[in-house]
């Protein structure tokens, strides 16, 4: 058994529509390893656009973030760019459960539902218990991820589709700190920007600039980017 297996079994076992996981990726789970649905792809990549949702907050304070109804008060008001947009995703709940042993954070299990409503108690216990699993796993995996790319796979097992856009971002990111000056942190930012304003999947930006298709302008002053 694998951690992407985890991500597949949790659903039946917790009673929710999707699910995916993120590995840790500089202290935030950035790094998708595994979906079970197209929903659950769009959700994890709407969190790394707008810097902010469930999966984030999960991997910052180390504990479970339940969000039980995403077209409430509370959400709109925490997540006032993700709660929406993942709402016209199909999502109308969101759990997110962070890979934790000690000081380690190993990444972050996400559940949606297509429905409002908490967990259960006993939902919410079977959903830790996954989590824990995930996160032996995950760390297991990484220990093995050379025999892991030898089999064609991403790092630790990530499916080589999922490693290939990850591996774009990063690229994309790389070019950005040459092109614009900046840290790699600012880069990302500008990167995700460029996402928010004009409604682009992350990774399709990424794929842009990587082919040369869009470049961005470093001065604030002017538009975000130019496509040629």
């Amino acid at each position: 058994m694998s951690a992407i297996d985890v991500c597949a079994a949790v659903v039946p076992g917790v009673a929710v529509t999707g699910a995916w996981l993120s590995a840790a990726l500089d202290g935030q789970a950035g790094h998708l390893m595994q979906v079970t649905d197209e929903v659950g792809r769009r959700l994890a990549e709407l969190q790394l656009t707008f810097g902010e949702g469930p999966l984030l907050d999960a991997s910052v304070t180390g504990g479970p973030v339940l969000a039980s109804d995403l077209a409430d008060a509370e959400s709109a008001s925490r997540w006032p760019a993700f709660a929406p947009a993942a709402s016209a995703a199909g999502a109308a709940a969101v759990f997110a459960f962070p890979l934790v042993i000690g000081a380690i954070r190993a990444g972050v299990l996400g559940l949606y539902r297509t429905r409002p409503g908490p967990l259960s108690d006993f939902q919410l216990g079977d959903a830790l218990v996954f989590a824990d699993t995930a996160t032996m796993l995950l760390l297991d995996a990484q220990d093995g991820a050379t025999g892991a790319a030898a089999r064609g796979a991403g790092p630790g097992g990530q499916p080589a589709g999922l490693a290939a856009r990850r591996a774009e971002v990063d690229q994309a990111t790389g070019m950005l700190t040459e092109q614009l000056g900046v840290s790699i942190t600012d880069a990302f930012v500008r990167l995700r920007a460029y996402a928010y304003v004009n409604d682009i999947q992350l990774a399709d930006v990424a794929r842009d600039i990587v082919a040369r298709r869009l470049r961005l302008f470093p001065d604030p002053d002017l538009p975000l980017g130019d496509r040629t």
